[in-house]
């Protein structure tokens, strides 16, 4: 007798209810949803720093050998030996005194974007170049700090304003809340290294409070925080609390020395 070989029919899934569907595509959404966004973290915290610091010493160093290659500035005139003044002196002297050793007449904007300059804040470990202008694509993403253009240059009379950003994009100004008075601050460009001393810090004020940036820095919200008279002010400004734009703060520091290259 042949022996037959039984066939087993599978049933059909039982199909599972609308409300348990919907838990459960929700629910890959969710996931989905999170893991984006750990990316994007990711990439905002830690990405966008690695990229924007390496750039940012690449950038030191080009500056540093540009400036290194440059011919020597030529020396005074010798003096002439049969007494007589010579070219540079009595009315064609030299210029001396707090108006040449800061700079004298306004020199001509570097180009917008462009770097220019080096800050180098012992204190908190930072070197990091200086920039033309504050804009965010060209110059604060790129991990740079930017120069405010109405503002003055560094080591001349006036006040030398500069912005970073504090979390993100490099983030150079992310310690900037540790500087105390007398804190050395250094502004390194191709004619001179500036030498300033912190004077004080404005841990919170409003992003409208512009008075900071004058050429006599003060602040307009918070009236104890003033400065008076004229000198080579340098204003190093982020945003506040850490990871919002909410508020600024603000650090002031005066010019001490200039040590031409």
């Amino acid at each position: 007798m042949r022996e037959r070989i039984p066939v087993v029919v599978q049933g059909r899934r039982a199909r599972r209810p609308a409300a348990v569907r919907v838990l459960w595509t929700g629910a890959e959404l969710a996931v989905t949803l999170g893991a984006v966004l750990l990316l994007l973290v990711v990439h905002q915290l830690w990405w966008t720093n690695r990229q924007a610091q390496s750039a940012a010493r690449d950038q030191v160093g080009r500056l540093e050998r540009q400036w290194d290659a440059r011919p020597a500035a030529p020396g005074p005139d010798p003096a002439p030996r049969d007494g007589r003044t010579g070219a540079r002196g009595a009315a064609g002297a030299a210029p001396s005194g707090p108006s040449a050793r800061r700079g004298g007449s306004r020199a001509p904007e570097p180009p917008r974007d462009r770097a220019y300059a080096v800050l180098r804040i012992p204190r908190i470990g930072l070197t990091v170049p200086v920039a033309q202008g504050v804009g965010k694509a060209a110059v604060l993403n790129r991990g740079y700090v930017g120069h405010y253009p109405h503002s003055a240059q560094p080591g001349r009379a006036g006040n030398a304003a500069l912005a970073g950003h504090r979390n993100t994009h490099g983030e150079p100004f992310r310690r900037l809340d540790r500087l105390r008075p007398g804190d050395t601050v250094l502004v390194d460009t191709a004619e001179a290294r500036y030498t300033y001393a912190v004077r004080r810090t404005l841990l919170r004020t409003t992003p409208g409070d512009g008075t900071v940036l004058a050429a006599v820095p003060y602040s307009s919200v918070h009236p104890a925080y003033r400065f008076t008279a004229p000198d080579s002010y340098l204003t190093l400004t982020t945003c506040t609390p850490e990871y919002t734009s909410a508020y600024r703060l603000v650090v002031w520091a005066v010019l001490r020395s200039t040590q031409s290259r």
